[in-house]
Protein backbone atom coordinates (compact mmCIF):
# COMPACT_ATOMS: atom_id res chain seq x y z
CA UNK A 1 0.00 0.00 0.00
CA UNK A 2 0.88 3.64 -0.79
CA UNK A 3 3.03 5.16 2.27
CA UNK A 4 0.18 7.87 3.20
CA UNK A 5 -2.06 4.95 4.13
CA UNK A 6 0.74 3.08 6.04
CA UNK A 7 0.14 4.71 9.69
CA UNK A 8 -3.89 4.31 9.36
CA UNK A 9 -3.67 0.23 9.15
CA UNK A 10 -3.58 -0.76 12.15
CA UNK A 11 -4.93 2.63 13.69
CA UNK A 12 -7.97 1.58 15.34
CA UNK A 13 -9.01 5.18 17.60
CA UNK A 14 -10.36 6.34 14.82
CA UNK A 15 -14.43 5.17 14.27
CA UNK A 16 -14.72 6.74 11.15
CA UNK A 17 -11.78 7.02 8.06
CA UNK A 18 -12.53 9.07 4.88
CA UNK A 19 -10.62 8.15 1.99
CA UNK A 20 -10.75 10.49 -0.82
CA UNK A 21 -8.50 10.66 -3.73
CA UNK A 22 -8.66 11.81 -7.81
CA UNK A 23 -8.26 9.14 -10.35
CA UNK A 24 -5.77 6.06 -9.91
CA UNK A 25 -5.69 6.82 -5.87
CA UNK A 26 -5.75 3.26 -5.13
CA UNK A 27 -8.25 3.39 -1.63
CA UNK A 28 -10.33 0.40 -3.48
CA UNK A 29 -6.61 -1.53 -3.00
CA UNK A 30 -6.18 -0.29 0.66
CA UNK A 31 -10.07 -1.30 1.65
CA UNK A 32 -8.97 -4.70 -0.09
CA UNK A 33 -5.87 -5.14 2.16
CA UNK A 34 -7.64 -4.14 5.37
CA UNK A 35 -10.97 -6.00 5.22
CA UNK A 36 -9.16 -9.58 4.20
CA UNK A 37 -6.25 -8.72 6.84
CA UNK A 38 -9.35 -8.31 9.59
CA UNK A 39 -10.69 -11.82 8.58
CA UNK A 40 -7.52 -13.44 9.10
CA UNK A 41 -7.18 -11.61 12.45
CA UNK A 42 -7.48 -13.47 15.26
CA UNK A 43 -9.53 -11.90 17.42
CA UNK A 44 -13.62 -12.21 16.04
CA UNK A 45 -14.56 -9.69 13.87
CA UNK A 46 -16.30 -10.10 10.51
CA UNK A 47 -16.48 -7.17 7.32
CA UNK A 48 -19.25 -5.78 5.89
CA UNK A 49 -18.54 -4.33 2.63
CA UNK A 50 -21.99 -1.80 1.14
CA UNK A 51 -22.48 -0.06 -2.47
CA UNK A 52 -25.68 1.67 -3.14
CA UNK A 53 -26.49 -0.74 -5.46
CA UNK A 54 -26.52 -4.41 -5.46
CA UNK A 55 -25.90 -4.77 -9.05
CA UNK A 56 -22.45 -2.97 -8.87
CA UNK A 57 -21.07 -5.59 -6.32
CA UNK A 58 -19.63 -8.28 -7.51
CA UNK A 59 -17.44 -6.44 -10.37
CA UNK A 60 -16.33 -3.78 -8.12
CA UNK A 61 -15.79 -4.56 -4.11
CA UNK A 62 -16.24 -8.26 -4.68
CA UNK A 63 -13.09 -8.78 -7.26
CA UNK A 64 -11.33 -5.96 -5.31
CA UNK A 65 -11.35 -8.23 -2.08
CA UNK A 66 -10.30 -11.27 -4.12
CA UNK A 67 -7.00 -9.48 -5.49
CA UNK A 68 -6.68 -8.38 -1.65
CA UNK A 69 -6.23 -11.99 -0.40
CA UNK A 70 -3.55 -12.42 -3.52
CA UNK A 71 -1.69 -9.19 -2.39
CA UNK A 72 -1.57 -11.18 1.30
CA UNK A 73 -0.16 -14.25 -0.45
CA UNK A 74 -2.60 -15.87 1.17
CA UNK A 75 -3.75 -18.97 -0.79
CA UNK A 76 -7.28 -18.86 -1.25
CA UNK A 77 -8.05 -22.81 -0.23
CA UNK A 78 -8.17 -21.01 3.06
CA UNK A 79 -11.34 -19.57 2.72
CA UNK A 80 -14.73 -20.05 1.89
CA UNK A 81 -15.83 -18.00 -1.39
CA UNK A 82 -19.00 -17.51 -2.27
CA UNK A 83 -21.22 -15.81 -5.05
CA UNK A 84 -24.83 -16.90 -4.08
CA UNK A 85 -24.74 -15.41 -0.86
CA UNK A 86 -21.49 -13.22 -1.69
CA UNK A 87 -19.50 -13.45 1.05
CA UNK A 88 -15.68 -14.71 1.91
CA UNK A 89 -15.20 -16.73 5.31
CA UNK A 90 -11.64 -17.61 6.42
CA UNK A 91 -12.10 -21.35 7.90
CA UNK A 92 -9.13 -21.17 10.47
CA UNK A 93 -11.23 -17.97 12.31
CA UNK A 94 -14.87 -18.31 10.64
CA UNK A 95 -14.65 -14.40 10.00
CA UNK A 96 -16.81 -13.57 7.42
CA UNK A 97 -16.89 -10.65 5.02
CA UNK A 98 -20.43 -9.86 3.89
CA UNK A 99 -21.59 -7.89 0.16
CA UNK A 100 -24.38 -5.71 0.35
CA UNK A 101 -26.01 -3.20 -1.27
CA UNK A 102 -28.41 -0.39 0.58
CA UNK A 103 -30.86 -0.25 -2.32
CA UNK A 104 -33.75 0.07 0.54
CA UNK A 105 -34.45 0.18 4.38
CA UNK A 106 -34.18 -3.28 5.11
CA UNK A 107 -31.41 -4.69 2.76
CA UNK A 108 -28.57 -4.43 5.27
CA UNK A 109 -30.75 -5.60 8.43
CA UNK A 110 -30.36 -9.15 7.84
CA UNK A 111 -26.28 -8.82 7.98
CA UNK A 112 -25.77 -9.29 11.73
CA UNK A 113 -23.49 -12.20 13.07
CA UNK A 114 -24.15 -12.73 16.12
CA UNK A 115 -20.89 -14.96 17.74
CA UNK A 116 -18.85 -12.37 15.89
CA UNK A 117 -19.63 -8.55 15.52
CA UNK A 118 -19.08 -6.67 12.57
CA UNK A 119 -15.49 -4.68 13.47
CA UNK A 120 -15.44 -2.97 9.86
CA UNK A 121 -17.94 -1.35 7.56
CA UNK A 122 -16.75 -0.67 4.36
CA UNK A 123 -18.70 2.06 1.97
CA UNK A 124 -17.24 2.15 -1.27
CA UNK A 125 -18.41 4.49 -3.85
CA UNK A 126 -20.10 6.91 -1.27
CA UNK A 127 -21.17 9.49 -3.69
CA UNK A 128 -23.92 6.84 -4.59
CA UNK A 129 -25.26 7.05 -1.25
CA UNK A 130 -26.16 11.34 -1.86
CA UNK A 131 -26.68 11.24 -4.99
CA UNK A 132 -29.36 8.07 -5.00
CA UNK A 133 -29.95 7.77 -1.59
CA UNK A 134 -30.47 9.76 1.79
CA UNK A 135 -26.82 10.82 2.39
CA UNK A 136 -25.67 11.19 5.98
CA UNK A 137 -29.26 9.88 7.41
CA UNK A 138 -28.45 6.81 5.68
CA UNK A 139 -25.09 6.58 6.46
CA UNK A 140 -26.12 6.84 10.03
CA UNK A 141 -28.89 4.39 10.12
CA UNK A 142 -25.88 1.75 8.52
CA UNK A 143 -23.49 2.34 11.71
CA UNK A 144 -26.54 1.84 13.67
CA UNK A 145 -27.03 -1.35 12.24
CA UNK A 146 -23.66 -2.65 12.28
CA UNK A 147 -22.18 -1.06 15.64
CA UNK A 148 -24.38 -2.94 17.93
CA UNK A 149 -22.27 -5.55 20.01
CA UNK A 150 -19.32 -3.91 19.45
CA UNK A 151 -17.34 -3.11 23.00
CA UNK A 152 -14.14 -1.24 21.06
CA UNK A 153 -12.28 -1.31 17.94
CA UNK A 154 -15.59 -1.11 15.19
CA UNK A 155 -14.82 1.00 12.56
CA UNK A 156 -16.16 2.82 9.20
CA UNK A 157 -14.23 3.24 6.28
CA UNK A 158 -15.39 5.49 3.44
CA UNK A 159 -14.29 5.95 -0.22
CA UNK A 160 -15.07 8.08 -2.85
CA UNK A 161 -14.21 10.41 -5.14
CA UNK A 162 -15.16 14.11 -4.43
CA UNK A 163 -17.43 15.69 -6.83
CA UNK A 164 -16.52 18.89 -8.62
CA UNK A 165 -19.47 20.89 -7.29
CA UNK A 166 -18.08 22.27 -3.55
CA UNK A 167 -21.25 22.28 -2.74
CA UNK A 168 -22.00 18.66 -3.61
CA UNK A 169 -23.75 17.03 -0.26
CA UNK A 170 -20.94 14.71 0.19
CA UNK A 171 -18.18 17.48 0.10
CA UNK A 172 -20.08 19.15 2.44
CA UNK A 173 -21.01 15.69 5.10
CA UNK A 174 -17.22 15.47 4.67
CA UNK A 175 -16.20 18.95 6.39
CA UNK A 176 -18.68 18.48 8.91
CA UNK A 177 -17.21 15.02 9.48
CA UNK A 178 -13.34 16.35 9.65
CA UNK A 179 -14.60 18.92 12.94
CA UNK A 180 -15.40 15.32 14.90
CA UNK A 181 -12.16 13.78 17.01
CA UNK A 182 -13.24 10.32 16.07
CA UNK A 183 -12.44 11.35 12.58
CA UNK A 184 -9.86 11.02 10.44
CA UNK A 185 -9.58 12.40 6.29
CA UNK A 186 -6.91 11.62 4.17
CA UNK A 187 -7.02 13.15 0.96
CA UNK A 188 -4.39 11.14 -2.00
CA UNK A 189 -3.74 11.30 -5.92
CA UNK A 190 -2.22 9.26 -8.46
CA UNK A 191 1.69 11.36 -7.59
CA UNK A 192 1.39 9.53 -4.39
CA UNK A 193 1.61 6.65 -6.07
CA UNK A 194 4.85 4.59 -7.04
CA UNK A 195 5.42 4.98 -10.67
CA UNK A 196 6.00 1.92 -11.30
CA UNK A 197 2.41 0.98 -10.04
CA UNK A 198 0.53 3.00 -12.21
CA UNK A 199 2.44 2.35 -15.81
CA UNK A 200 3.73 4.63 -18.12
CA UNK A 201 0.18 4.86 -20.15
CA UNK A 202 -1.62 6.20 -17.45
CA UNK A 203 0.95 8.72 -16.14
CA UNK A 204 0.78 10.18 -19.92
CA UNK A 205 -3.00 10.41 -19.38
CA UNK A 206 -2.95 12.10 -16.76
CA UNK A 207 -0.84 14.72 -18.38
CA UNK A 208 -2.61 14.41 -21.08
CA UNK A 209 -5.70 16.27 -19.78
CA UNK A 210 -3.59 18.81 -17.61
CA UNK A 211 -2.12 19.59 -21.06
CA UNK A 212 -6.17 19.64 -22.66
CA UNK A 213 -7.60 21.29 -19.41
CA UNK A 214 -5.90 22.08 -16.64
CA UNK A 215 -9.26 22.29 -14.17
CA UNK A 216 -10.39 19.02 -15.71
CA UNK A 217 -7.57 17.56 -14.91
CA UNK A 218 -7.22 19.15 -11.09
CA UNK A 219 -10.67 17.62 -10.56
CA UNK A 220 -10.53 13.98 -12.42
CA UNK A 221 -6.50 13.09 -11.58
CA UNK A 222 -6.19 15.68 -8.50
CA UNK A 223 -9.63 14.95 -7.12
CA UNK A 224 -10.01 18.76 -6.12
CA UNK A 225 -13.44 20.10 -6.29
CA UNK A 226 -12.37 23.03 -8.64
CA UNK A 227 -16.15 24.49 -8.78
CA UNK A 228 -18.99 24.14 -11.79
CA UNK A 229 -19.24 26.39 -14.54
CA UNK A 230 -22.62 27.68 -15.54
CA UNK A 231 -21.58 27.11 -19.14
CA UNK A 232 -21.51 23.33 -19.13
CA UNK A 233 -19.64 22.90 -22.61
CA UNK A 234 -16.99 25.90 -21.67
CA UNK A 235 -14.11 23.97 -23.95
CA UNK A 236 -16.12 24.40 -26.52
CA UNK A 237 -14.17 27.02 -29.42
CA UNK A 238 -13.59 27.65 -32.41
CA UNK A 239 -11.34 24.81 -33.38
CA UNK A 240 -14.14 22.46 -33.04
CA UNK A 241 -15.30 24.12 -35.60
CA UNK A 242 -14.35 22.24 -38.74
CA UNK A 243 -15.79 21.59 -42.39
CA UNK A 244 -15.71 17.99 -43.40
CA UNK A 245 -12.75 17.41 -46.32
CA UNK A 246 -14.68 17.25 -49.64
CA UNK A 247 -13.58 13.76 -50.33
CA UNK A 248 -13.91 12.35 -47.02
CA UNK A 249 -16.03 9.48 -46.69
CA UNK A 250 -18.07 7.61 -43.84
CA UNK A 251 -19.34 4.11 -44.06
CA UNK A 252 -21.03 5.07 -40.56
CA UNK A 253 -23.01 8.45 -40.18
CA UNK A 254 -24.74 8.50 -36.43
CA UNK A 255 -27.16 11.18 -36.12
CA UNK A 256 -29.10 12.17 -32.89
CA UNK A 257 -32.70 12.85 -33.04
CA UNK A 258 -34.41 15.33 -30.04
CA UNK A 259 -37.85 15.55 -30.72
CA UNK A 260 -40.74 17.75 -29.97
CA UNK A 261 -44.51 18.95 -31.26
CA UNK A 262 -44.43 22.22 -29.91
CA UNK A 263 -40.90 22.51 -29.30
CA UNK A 264 -37.65 22.29 -31.64
CA UNK A 265 -37.44 18.55 -33.57
CA UNK A 266 -33.75 18.17 -35.05
CA UNK A 267 -31.79 15.93 -36.83
CA UNK A 268 -27.40 16.14 -35.81
CA UNK A 269 -25.83 14.24 -38.08
CA UNK A 270 -22.04 13.12 -37.63
CA UNK A 271 -19.60 11.17 -39.59
CA UNK A 272 -17.48 8.40 -37.34
CA UNK A 273 -13.69 8.95 -38.85
CA UNK A 274 -12.01 5.41 -37.86
CA UNK A 275 -8.55 6.49 -39.20
CA UNK A 276 -8.42 10.10 -37.08
CA UNK A 277 -10.50 8.72 -34.46
CA UNK A 278 -13.35 11.12 -34.06
CA UNK A 279 -16.48 12.32 -34.65
CA UNK A 280 -16.83 15.04 -37.68
CA UNK A 281 -20.00 17.14 -37.72
CA UNK A 282 -21.65 16.39 -41.16
CA UNK A 283 -25.44 18.37 -41.05
CA UNK A 284 -28.25 19.69 -39.13
CA UNK A 285 -32.11 19.62 -39.89
CA UNK A 286 -33.69 21.84 -37.08
CA UNK A 287 -37.20 23.08 -37.85
CA UNK A 288 -39.59 24.80 -34.10
CA UNK A 289 -42.86 24.96 -34.36
CA UNK A 290 -43.05 27.63 -32.09
CA UNK A 291 -40.44 29.79 -33.75
CA UNK A 292 -42.09 29.30 -37.17
CA UNK A 293 -45.99 29.11 -36.40
CA UNK A 294 -45.70 25.76 -38.58
CA UNK A 295 -46.55 22.51 -37.10
CA UNK A 296 -45.32 19.39 -38.53
CA UNK A 297 -46.44 15.75 -37.99
CA UNK A 298 -44.39 13.12 -37.39
CA UNK A 299 -44.66 11.52 -40.69
CA UNK A 300 -43.85 14.94 -42.46
CA UNK A 301 -40.68 14.59 -40.27
CA UNK A 302 -39.85 11.12 -41.33
CA UNK A 303 -39.97 12.27 -44.77
CA UNK A 304 -37.29 15.08 -43.54
CA UNK A 305 -35.26 12.57 -42.24
CA UNK A 306 -35.13 9.97 -44.88
CA UNK A 307 -34.23 13.63 -47.12
CA UNK A 308 -31.24 14.42 -44.97
CA UNK A 309 -30.17 10.53 -45.13
CA UNK A 310 -30.46 10.70 -48.83
CA UNK A 311 -28.16 13.50 -49.12
CA UNK A 312 -25.63 12.57 -46.61
CA UNK A 313 -25.31 8.93 -48.25
CA UNK A 314 -24.72 10.71 -51.70
CA UNK A 315 -22.02 13.13 -50.37
CA UNK A 316 -20.21 10.99 -47.83
CA UNK A 317 -20.96 7.06 -49.72
CA UNK A 318 -17.61 4.93 -49.06
CA UNK A 319 -18.07 3.84 -53.15
CA UNK A 320 -19.98 3.54 -56.23
CA UNK A 321 -21.50 0.07 -55.18
CA UNK A 322 -21.72 0.80 -51.79
CA UNK A 323 -23.86 3.39 -48.91
CA UNK A 324 -23.80 4.56 -45.87
CA UNK A 325 -24.88 3.05 -42.57
CA UNK A 326 -27.23 4.84 -40.22
CA UNK A 327 -26.93 4.88 -36.86
CA UNK A 328 -29.93 6.65 -35.68
CA UNK A 329 -30.28 7.45 -31.92
CA UNK A 330 -33.70 8.63 -30.89
CA UNK A 331 -35.33 10.72 -28.64
CA UNK A 332 -37.50 7.71 -26.24
CA UNK A 333 -40.93 9.58 -26.50
CA UNK A 334 -41.00 9.95 -30.26
CA UNK A 335 -42.28 6.68 -30.99
CA UNK A 336 -44.62 7.99 -33.16
CA UNK A 337 -41.63 9.13 -35.48
CA UNK A 338 -39.73 6.19 -35.48
CA UNK A 339 -42.80 4.13 -36.79
CA UNK A 340 -42.91 6.47 -39.39
CA UNK A 341 -39.13 6.61 -40.14
CA UNK A 342 -39.23 2.57 -40.51
CA UNK A 343 -42.80 2.69 -42.74
CA UNK A 344 -40.38 4.24 -44.93
CA UNK A 345 -37.26 2.36 -44.87
CA UNK A 346 -38.50 -0.24 -47.69
CA UNK A 347 -38.00 2.46 -50.29
CA UNK A 348 -34.19 3.26 -49.43
CA UNK A 349 -30.74 2.12 -50.70
CA UNK A 350 -28.90 2.66 -47.53
CA UNK A 351 -29.17 0.77 -44.05
CA UNK A 352 -30.88 3.22 -41.21
CA UNK A 353 -30.38 1.45 -37.57
CA UNK A 354 -32.72 2.94 -34.82
CA UNK A 355 -32.40 2.86 -31.10
CA UNK A 356 -33.99 4.66 -28.34
CA UNK A 357 -31.95 6.74 -27.10
CA UNK A 358 -30.48 6.98 -23.28
CA UNK A 359 -31.24 10.00 -21.35
CA UNK A 360 -29.14 9.80 -18.76
CA UNK A 361 -27.97 13.77 -18.75
CA UNK A 362 -25.12 13.26 -16.49
CA UNK A 363 -23.32 11.01 -17.97
CA UNK A 364 -23.91 12.05 -21.08
CA UNK A 365 -22.93 15.73 -20.79
CA UNK A 366 -19.78 14.33 -19.28
CA UNK A 367 -18.76 12.02 -22.27
CA UNK A 368 -19.73 14.99 -24.66
CA UNK A 369 -16.87 17.17 -22.23
CA UNK A 370 -14.67 14.49 -22.96
CA UNK A 371 -14.95 14.26 -26.41
CA UNK A 372 -14.90 18.25 -26.54
CA UNK A 373 -11.20 18.10 -24.45
CA UNK A 374 -9.73 15.84 -26.44
CA UNK A 375 -10.64 17.06 -29.91
CA UNK A 376 -12.92 14.23 -30.88
CA UNK A 377 -15.52 15.82 -31.66
CA UNK A 378 -16.50 18.72 -34.73
CA UNK A 379 -19.39 20.72 -35.91
CA UNK A 380 -19.91 21.51 -39.31
CA UNK A 381 -20.51 25.11 -40.18
CA UNK A 382 -23.79 23.92 -41.32
CA UNK A 383 -25.08 23.12 -37.83
CA UNK A 384 -25.62 26.46 -36.90
CA UNK A 385 -27.53 25.34 -34.17
CA UNK A 386 -25.86 22.81 -32.52
CA UNK A 387 -23.06 25.65 -32.49
CA UNK A 388 -25.19 28.64 -31.08
CA UNK A 389 -26.46 26.34 -28.45
CA UNK A 390 -22.61 24.81 -27.10
CA UNK A 391 -22.00 28.99 -26.49
CA UNK A 392 -25.23 28.92 -24.03
CA UNK A 393 -26.17 25.55 -22.76
CA UNK A 394 -25.79 26.45 -18.84
CA UNK A 395 -26.58 24.85 -15.19
CA UNK A 396 -29.18 26.54 -13.39
CA UNK A 397 -27.62 28.62 -10.86
CA UNK A 398 -29.50 27.90 -8.03
CA UNK A 399 -29.12 23.84 -8.89
CA UNK A 400 -25.44 24.35 -8.27
CA UNK A 401 -25.67 26.17 -5.28
CA UNK A 402 -27.81 23.55 -4.04
CA UNK A 403 -24.72 21.00 -5.27
CA UNK A 404 -27.35 19.47 -7.72
CA UNK A 405 -26.15 20.29 -11.15
CA UNK A 406 -28.94 20.23 -13.71
CA UNK A 407 -29.11 22.03 -16.76
CA UNK A 408 -31.49 24.93 -18.02
CA UNK A 409 -34.62 23.22 -20.23
CA UNK A 410 -33.98 26.21 -22.76
CA UNK A 411 -32.80 26.17 -26.25
CA UNK A 412 -31.38 22.68 -25.63
CA UNK A 413 -32.52 20.72 -28.12
CA UNK A 414 -29.63 20.45 -30.40
CA UNK A 415 -27.58 19.38 -27.30
CA UNK A 416 -30.14 16.78 -26.12
CA UNK A 417 -29.56 14.83 -29.48
CA UNK A 418 -25.54 14.83 -29.56
CA UNK A 419 -26.12 14.27 -26.06
CA UNK A 420 -27.85 11.22 -27.52
CA UNK A 421 -25.59 10.41 -30.27
CA UNK A 422 -22.66 9.67 -27.96
CA UNK A 423 -23.90 7.93 -26.03
CA UNK A 424 -25.10 5.51 -28.46
CA UNK A 425 -22.12 5.66 -30.02
CA UNK A 426 -19.60 5.11 -27.27
CA UNK A 427 -19.26 2.08 -27.22
CA UNK A 428 -17.17 3.02 -30.45
CA UNK A 429 -15.88 5.82 -28.65
CA UNK A 430 -14.51 5.14 -25.70
CA UNK A 431 -11.33 2.82 -26.90
CA UNK A 432 -9.81 6.29 -28.65
CA UNK A 433 -9.77 8.12 -25.25
CA UNK A 434 -6.27 7.94 -23.29
CA UNK A 435 -5.54 5.05 -20.76
CA UNK A 436 -8.30 5.13 -17.56
CA UNK A 437 -10.39 7.81 -19.26
CA UNK A 438 -12.57 5.19 -21.88
CA UNK A 439 -14.74 4.27 -18.49
CA UNK A 440 -13.86 0.29 -19.14
CA UNK A 441 -12.37 0.38 -15.10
Amino acid sequence: MIPKYLPIFNDRKYKHIILSSGRAGTKSSFAAIRGDYQLISPEKGSVVVLRKHHNKLRKTVYKEMLRGINRLQIPKNRFDITVSPMEIRYKRTGNTMYFAGSDGIDDTKGIIDEDRPIKLVILDELTEFFEDGEGADEIQNIEATFVRGNTGGFQMLYLYNPPKNPNAPINKWCREMEKRPDVLHIHVDYRDVPAEWLGPDLIASAEALKAADERQYRWVWLGIPVGVDEVIYYMFSDRHRKKPAEDQKYPIIGIGVDYGQQNATTFQAFGLDDYKHRLDGLAEYYHSGRDTGKQRSPSEYAKDFIGLCTALDQLYTPGPSTHCTFYVFIDPSAQGLKEEIKRLLPGVPFNVIMRDAKNDVKLGISRVQKLLTYDMISLSPLQENAIDEFGTYEYDKKSIERGKEEPVKMDDHAMDAIRYLVMGMWKHLKHWLPEAEDERE
